[in-house]
């Protein structure tokens, strides 16, 4: 039997509450009631987005970027106005914000440096 496709994206933190405060507070990701307790599991379709506390023996201090080579993208609405508030409250934007394929596009670190991107265009 073939693959189907990706069906679930989960990053490790070094602080789970913070980031979980960082995705609900930018990104108005609601959590959804089901998940392990060492995790936070986003209501997001099609494809379950979470975060979860970093696996034993993973140092995400020994990297400046952890995920470095894949590419984390999110569609997202209001994607200029998710931009201007990480703006306003100091938070890194890896690449401003550009119109092209995928709508409106701006890349950010999160909390634990992962870059992720933000497009509007399904």
């Amino acid at each position: 039997m073939p693959v189907t496709g990706p069906d679930f994206i989960s990053l490790q933190t070094r602080d789970l509450d913070a980031s979980q405060a960082f995705y609900e507070h930018y990104l108005g990701l609601v959590r959804a009631q089901s998940g392990p307790p060492h995790a936070v599991v986003f209501e997001t379709t099609p494809i379950a987005f979470a975060l979860r506390d970093a696996v034993p023996g993973t140092d995400l201090d020994a990297t400046p970027q952890p995920g470095i080579g894949a590419a984390i993208w999110l569609h997202a609405t209001g994607v200029q106005a998710i931009h201007d508030a990480l703006v306003a409250d100091g938070h890194t934007i890896v690449s401003a914000p550009v119109d092209g394929p995928f709508g409106r596009t701006f890349t950010f670190a999160d909390p634990d440096g992962y870059h992720v991107t933000l497009h509007d265009r399904a």
